[in-house]
This record gives C-alpha cells, sequence and structure tokens, in this order.
C-alpha cells in the first residue's frame, strides 16, 4: 500500500519494506543469480511470491532480468541503484546483530541457510589438496540429519545425500551450536570444552577452522548487552 507522501523514506519504504525484498537483495549482493540460488536462501518463500518480488524489483529498476543462453529461465543482476544498497543491507545486518541475535527461536533455525552460508564461507584456497569432504551430523535433527560439504578445486557443494567420498572432517553437534558458532555467540574451543561439539580430523585443520571457513561478517559485532 503507498504512503501517499512525497518523503524519499516513505518513497524507498513502499518498495524495500515490502515481506521479503530485503533478503532478495541480499541474496543478489551475496552472488545469488538464478531462482533456485534465492530459494535455497529463502526457503520458505513461495515460487509466486519469490517471482512477484523479482517483477517489482525489475520493474523499478533495481534488477535487471537476463535469459540464460541456450537454456530455460533467468538470471537476475542488481543494477547501479540495486548495488548502491549494499550498506544499506550491511548496516541493518549489523543492527540486527547489536539488538535481535539474542531472540532467535527454534522455529527459526533454519539449516538450509545456514548450510549455504557454511558453503559461503569456506576459501578452498586454505584447504591442502584437491578434495575436501566435511560432514555435518546434527545430533537434534531428526529428518536429514546428515549434510555434506564437498570442496573440489574451487567448486563447493552441498549434499544431503552421501557423495561417497571418505569424510576428512566430521562436525558432531547440534543445530544451534553450529548457528552460534556461526554467529561468533561461541567459539570452536568452548563448544568443544562444553561438549556441545565434536570435531574431528586432522588437527592441523580442526585447530584452526576459522582459517578456512570464516564465520558470519557480522560475528565480531558484540550484542547491545554486552557493550
Amino acid at each position: 500500500m503507498p504512503y501517499l507522501q512525497f518523503c524519499p523514506l516513505a518513497k524507498a519504504s513502499e518498495l524495500l519494506c515490502e515481506k521479503w525484498t530485503l533478503l532478495i537483495i541480499r541474496e543478489l549482493l551475496m552472488g545469488g543469480k538464478r531462482f533456485s540460488d534465492f530459494q535455497r536462501g529463502m526457503s520458505h518463500i513461495s515460487p509466486t511470491m519469490l517471482t512477484k518480488r523479482l517483477n517489482e524489483l525489475t520493474d523499478n529498476g533495481l534488477v535487471v532480468r537476463k535469459k540464460i543462453p541456450d537454456q530455460r529461465g533467468y538470471e537476475y543482476f542488481l543494477t547501479e541503484s540495486g548495488k548502491e544498497l549494499a550498506p544499506i543491507i550491511q548496516q541493518i545486518g549489523e543492527w540486527g546483530m547489536r539488538w535481535t541475535r539474542n531472540q532467535i527461536s527454534d522455529a527459526e533455525l533454519d539449516i538450509e541457510l545456514l548450510m549455504l552460508y557454511l558453503e559461503r564461507s569456506i576459501d578452498p584456497n586454505k584447504l591442502p589438496g584437491d578434495n575436501t569432504t566435511l560432514c555435518f551430523n546434527f545430533s537434534d535433527l531428526d529428518k536429514t540429519p546428515k549434510w555434506w560439504i564437498v570442496v573440489t578445486d574451487q567448486h563447493i557443494d552441498v549434499c544431503t545425500v552421501d557423495p561417497g567420498k571418505e569424510v576428512d572432517i566430521w562436525f558432531n553437534t547440534d543445530l544451534r551450536t553450529m548457528i552460534e558458532i556461526w554467529m561468533g555467540d561461541l567459539s570452536y574451543k568452548t563448544a568443544i570444552r562444553d561438549k556441545k561439539l565434536q570435531l574431528i580430523g586432522p588437527s592441523d585443520l580442526t585447530n584452526h577452522v576459522t582459517r578456512w571457513m570464516s564465520n558470519s561478517a557480522f560475528s565480531e559485532i558484540p550484542a547491545a548487552n554486552q557493550i
């Protein structure tokens, strides 16, 4: 619904404050291009709603849609006006880490989002050899408790079915613990000491996880009650 005000904040809010819009821009800023990329990053959005929001962003000049050569479907890219939202998205994320990080319910512990973020956080150049397989074994998940990340040269894949490769590093933990680690609320050392995490693999890799798999870009931001 329009605010019927000439105020630039009102005009921007009409477009950007629709549900899912900022998250779609987040995914575009993080390299998402295809419909399936957006669905991975927002597992609860319906295809109809995703299509509607992408069309709105395209119609308003924040996104350009291009046909995939020799394939069905499209890829989406931010325009200059869309890219200009990057520092705004960054600041909103920082605010969220400062003021809302202690309000995460169990229903918001999204395993698909976590695995996507972990995939994006891996630096293949800092892993030895041409092939590294990680297995995350979540003790609290009845459905799909095991997730694999296979790193081959510069390519990274997340699997929910055993890829048939020897596992180099095992993460035995629960979902909230792994999310708290990635967000910077809990260190690997503390999680292992408190028996919330069992990390199995070569010591050079397990002792320096954040060297090759970074935490959230917001992980260094303290909660407001810690300042």
